[in-house]
């Protein structure tokens, strides 16, 4: 019954190096101990009544156990015994964690706010191959952030078209170029063309400025034509592949890093609001951004507080500080920070993240009073300037940064 998954009488807390403990916001009419047990049953070795097939050692060994009740935020925390677990299965893990427990009669609605995972767990998982440190050992860039772009318009350039403008970005400051999320092969602007225009005047950009670059190519397609199009940009002497990690899929993201192409995987989390927008219901972007890590992503898209995207200061400087940490030699992700960017948010941005992370503006380069190019230099001028200590002001008062001035004048800080 599911008052035998309560574990909250015990004097010994639960022996996390042997569990995965997962923390949930329930909302519901009835007592929280009992949902709470009505998960901790299905997203383990219960149902809803007695079973005469469960021996009673096999259940004091498998079962969940709720071990935590937080009336006050409608939080409650259940340990899973790390047997429960298939090793290297994001996808097992999910139907567990966040699978039938959300269509439970009990629950009005839930949210998985956070999974703590063992030590003997997360080595099984190769988790990124360049990380933070790989990231700007390949770019050589050490005391400043990465600048970024997406191309713009999402949709509607031709292939030699989107080449160019990547190009302008890259000849003028830019560190690392990317597609948008629905920007895959249409009939305007083929992948495969794309891919060589665009590599081609990578380059070109590399000779004239003696910097490396970047070029995060979009492959989201059917794992097998993923990996021809991931193999394709490398053979084109691309460094990086683009993968939408939540409507592709975790397993394709894992899929693609165990095939160790030796290039940086650039995450996009199209359609994450869909499970983390609503406080109530789903799963948090935290959540998510672990999964990423162990699947092994390289650098993600986790919000800019600052930006056109939904999510505050806490929540993203919170996963920003998970993908950070030490994980059991899992290397550190890098952040993106992507969204109505320009550039009179870097010094704010900057103060909260330091260096590591990818500054990202479309718009706020291509929408620029003078065009790419211009944006481009903009962009760069402002992280130079906040690098070294500066406030973008200085463009106001001199003549040295026409193009930030012109931004600055456009958007404001």
């Amino acid at each position: 019954m599911y008052g035998d998954y309560s574990y909250l009488h015990l004097d010994e807390p639960i022996d996390t190096t042997h569990h995965l403990v997962a923390k949930f916001k329930v909302k519901s009419k009835m007592d929280l101990k009992i949902v709470a047990e009505a998960i901790a049953a299905e997203s383990s070795v219960g149902t809803w009544t007695g079973l005469s097939t469960m021996p009673m050692d096999r259940f004091r060994q498998l079962s969940a156990k709720v071990i935590e009740i937080d009336k006050a935020k409608s939080l409650v925390t259940i340990a899973y015994p790390v047997e429960l677990w298939e090793m290297d299965n994001l996808a097992q893990l999910l139907s567990g964690i966040a699978g039938n427990v959300f269509g439970l009669k009990e629950i009005e609605a839930l949210r998985v706010e956070d999974v703590v995972f063992p030590e003997k767990y997360v080595r099984y998982f190769e988790g990124p191959a360049f990380g933070v440190e790989g990231i700007k050992d390949y770019l050589g860039v050490y005391n400043r952030p990465v600048l970024g772009t997406i191309i713009k318009p999402k949709l509607g350039l031709t292939a030699k078209e989107h080449a160019e403008v990547a190009y302008q970005a890259w000849a003028n400051g830019v560190d690392l170029v990317k597609d948008d999320e629905n920007l895959t092969s249409q009939p305007f602007d083929n992948f495969y063309d794309r891919i060589r225009y665009t590599l081609e005047l990578k380059k070109k950009a590399e000779a004239e400025t003696g910097e490396k670059k970047i070029y995060a190519a979009n492959a989201t397609a059917q794992p097998d034509e993923m990996l021809r199009r991931a193999e394709f940009i490398k053979a084109n002497g691309g460094g990086c592949v683009m993968l939408d990690i939540l409507t592709a899929g975790l397993t394709s993201l894992e899929y693609l890093r165990k095939q160790d192409y030796n290039m940086i995987i650039h995450g996009h989390r199209a359609m994450h609001g869909a499970f983390t927008r609503n406080k109530d219901l789903g799963i948090s972007m935290l959540f998510i951004a672990k999964l990423a890590r162990l699947a092994g992503v390289d650098e993600l898209h986790i919000g800019t507080v600052v930006g056109k995207m939904e999510g505050g200061k806490e929540e993203v400087l919170g996963i920003r500080k998970a993908l950070m940490k030490p994980w059991f030699g899992i290397k550190k992700v890098m952040h993106v920070a992507s969204g109505g960017l320009y550039p009179g948010l870097v010094e704010k941005l900057v103060k909260m993240t330091g260096n590591d992370v990818v500054i990202n503006m479309g718009g706020g380069i291509h929408g620029h009073p003078g065009g790419t190019a211009a944006g481009a230099r903009a962009a760069r001028q402002a992280i130079e300037l906040v690098s070294q200590g500066k406030h973008l002001d200085e463009a106001r008062r001199t003549d040295k940064y026409p193009e930030l001035k012109a931004a600055l004048e456009k958007w404001g800080e």
